[in-house]
């Protein structure tokens, strides 16, 4: 996936100015893409020179003008043509995996304290999940397409944070009972 479908995803439902589509963006898509605010300009300039978006330019007496956007039908074309293709799993890429994999250098207690950071940082995205799952999904049965739809990505987030905090706690569990260091 890239950067230009996160943008596009974001604009389908309302438009944005660049400030609010990072905003919305981090409370969206973030949780599963990364991008900096930057990058986000930076990506809004292509899609409109592209013809996917539009931009207006909202005056405001003694304040900066607000650019909004919005995606144009070429720009839900472009990102059902794109939703109509495959899509590939990611690759993993985790720093740690490659410490653990070394790990034989280091005494066990960086490999379990990095470990253990990592468990905390997970749980701490779980919580969040399940907050945000409360909060915007209390009656599953009454979602509508677009919600459901959604949820299903929240509960993906929250099995892959389930299944890290499980791993972590069996990593911890290997290494304790390795000899120390």
């Amino acid at each position: 996936m890239g950067l230009s479908q996160a943008i596009l995803s974001c604009l389908i439902d309302a438009p944005h100015s660049g400030y609010d589509l990072s905003k919305v963006f981090s409370e969206s898509v973030g949780y599963f893409w990364q991008a900096s605010q930057q990058q986000i300009y930076r990506e809004l300039g292509k899609l409109e020179s592209a013809g996917l978006i539009v931009s207006e330019i909202i005056p405001r007496e003694g304040r900066l003008d607000k650019k909004i956007y919005s995606i144009t039908e070429p720009g839900k074309q472009h990102l059902i043509d794109w939703m109509d293709k495959p899509s590939e799993p990611d690759v993993i890429r985790e720093d740690l995996f490659i410490k653990i994999f070394s790990g034989g250098l280091v005494p066990m207690s960086i490999l379990i304290e990095d470990i253990a950071r990592h468990r905390r940082i997970h749980l701490e995205k779980l919580f969040t999940y399940q907050e945000i799952e409360k909060e915007k999904c209390p009656y599953q049965k009454e979602l509508n397409k677009e919600e459901k739809l959604r949820n299903l990505v929240l509960k993906a987030g929250i099995k892959y944070e389930q299944s890290w905090i499980e791993w972590c706690d069996e990593a911890l569990e290997i290494l304790k009972n390795l000899p120390q260091d």
